[in-house]
């Protein structure tokens, strides 16, 4: 399988922010201040990391557009709605990114230049990765098709590196060959599947 076709990509990225949305509406209000198995991150920062940066994030990449201010300082979760404006806004953003034109050339982050395709499939990664960390920290279950863990899992080891190097990934945590695609995904960005059973 290729993960270089917009079409396919596209397809998890659908996927994922369906998924996404389903597990932010199971979020209680009153589990917003409990710890996470994120180190200093309680389920609030998690949140507000997740929405950010997989919603606003994603629509603002493919209209190459720089996230402002007033959307990185934001509590997303101050609204009551507020997975409701999530659902809303990842709608906004995989729309965006349903034009095959909009995956070529490059998005400028500011310190560098990276290929839209590979900026797309990193925000799918973080949708499916953090969703997980939201939906453990919160009682919940993440799931996606074997062809989106797989996708997600060949992301995780082509960046993964790069990720340790900022502190945004631990070591890998081992699990047996046999194990599900999802939680090899898991394991290899330095998660314990186990947590999410």
């Amino acid at each position: 399988m290729t993960y270089d076709d917009p079409k396919h990509l596209h397809t998890y990225m659908t996927e994922c922010a369906a998924e996404a949305a389903r597990v932010a509406r199971g979020v209680p209000a009153a589990r917003l201040g409990e710890p996470t198995h994120c180190p200093d991150w309680d389920v609030r920062a998690l949140v507000n990391h997740w929405v950010l940066y997989t919603s606003h994030g994603l629509e603002h990449r493919a209209l190459r557009k720089q996230l402002p201010e007033e959307l990185t300082a934001r509590d997303f979760t101050a609204d009551p709605d507020w997975a409701e404006a999530y659902a809303a806004q990842l709608d906004r953003a995989v729309a965006a990114w349903a034009d095959p034109a909009v995956w070529e050339g490059e998005v400028d982050l500011g310190m560098a230049k990276v290929p839209a395709l590979d900026i797309a499939s990193m925000v799918i990664k973080e949708m499916a990765v953090h969703g997980w960390d939201v939906a453990t920290a919160t009682g919940q279950t993440f799931r996606i098709s074997d062809d989106a863990a797989r996708f997600v899992l060949h992301v995780v080891e082509k960046h993964g590196d790069l990720y340790r190097q900022y502190d945004g990934f631990a070591d890998p945590v081992p699990v047996p060959d046999d194990a599900p695609v999802f939680d090899r995904a898991l394991a290899a960005s330095g998660r314990d599947p186990k947590l999410g059973q």
